[in-house]
């Protein structure tokens, strides 16, 4: 193993991001992920970071100040509001592409994002991650309703953030329960997450995404204890789900990553623990790109979900789209 770990600090310093540190920081600074700054998107929608991890998106100018400990903001703006669990190194452009289709229909939108060292590190990353955006959620009670909408590893964070809403359900549940839909596109397990994250990192170079694979399968078996552990008992979570909102399913039959078999399972115990569920499957379509393969059926099927949880304000916008 040790010959792997020294060829993937190799590629590393020798692949398109040019990285010229020691061996030991290599992979580290390769899989961290720069906060994203305070942006103004296209089409008048602003954005802004609450933390290095979480940024919020509005069609106002509004600059907010978050309380670090609590997550509360400083202003209590009373409108629905789409929590947003991105893909591994998800470009900010990209995002906005699915924040329009909630801003054009009255929300704003709360961006979180999980960079792929924090996936690997969750005690140190994602737990945390998962830990700020319930507190936002449960702090800031004036956004309501609330959307759930994630992509590939949100499966991942979302059942990191239903583990700390157990820990405490008098306090918690009411705040999942103000959820009336959740949308899963490309929803990964645990099962697929070697092959997720370097196809992520390296999106372009099957050596390297060999090589990171095998990285984290001796990451996995290494770190039980400290990552592996926390994977099972989150992809355990998400399958019970105690977030019982109707739930939409957006997949592809030939995406290796968010797997129609895994879906399926997680399809199939929610609708026994008694969650309405919708399936949506693509023919073809690469990972977390069927928008932008089929729009038109995309959002046809995002918003007929939406329109019977009661949360469209410009239906004939959804119209035009479709």
């Amino acid at each position: 193993m040790n010959s792997v770990r020294t060829f993937v600090s190799f590629a590393l310093s020798n692949g398109k991001h040019g990285i010229k540190t020691s061996k030991n920081t290599q992979l580290r600074q390769l899989l961290s992920c720069a906060p994203l700054g305070v942006a103004v998107s296209g089409r008048g929608a602003h954005s802004q970071d609450l933390t290095k991890n979480i940024q919020y998106i509005s069609n106002d100018k509004v600059k907010l100040t978050v309380d670090p400990v609590t997550m509360r903001l400083d202003k209590q703006i009373d409108r629905p509001l789409c929590i947003m669990m991105n893909w591994l190194l998800a470009q900010h452009k990209h995002v906005m592409k699915y924040a329009a289709l909630y801003l054009e229909q009255g929300f704003d939108v709360v961006s979180a994002s999980c960079s792929p060292w924090q996936l690997m590190w969750p005690m140190k990353g994602s737990q945390l991650i998962a830990g700020d955006l319930l507190k936002l959620i449960a702090n800031n009670p004036s956004y309501s309703p609330l959307t759930l909408h994630g992509f590939s590893v949100a499966g991942y964070l979302w059942g990191e953030v239903c583990m700390h809403a157990n820990a405490n359900k008098p306090l918690y549940q009411p705040v999942l329960d103000r959820v009336v839909a959740q949308v899963w596109d490309s929803a990964a397990d645990i099962s697929e997450i070697t092959i997720g994250v370097p196809a992520a990192v390296f999106p372009r170079n099957a050596i390297m995404q060999r090589t990171l694979r095998t990285y984290m399968e001796y990451h996995m078996k290494t770190f039980h204890e400290s990552a592996t552990v926390h994977y099972m008992r989150s992809s355990q979570t998400f399958h019970l789900n105690p977030c019982h909102a109707p739930a939409l399913f957006l997949l592809s039959k030939t995406d290796p990553v968010g797997s129609e078999t895994s879906n399926r399972r997680v399809y199939e115990s929610w609708v026994r623990n008694g969650i309405q569920c919708t399936w949506k499957v693509f023919d073809k379509s690469p990972h977390v790109q069927h928008f932008i393969k089929h729009p038109k059926e995309y959002v046809s099927a995002l918003y007929t979900h939406l329109d019977a949880a009661n949360v469209l304000t410009q239906p004939e916008k959804m119209r035009m789209r479709c």
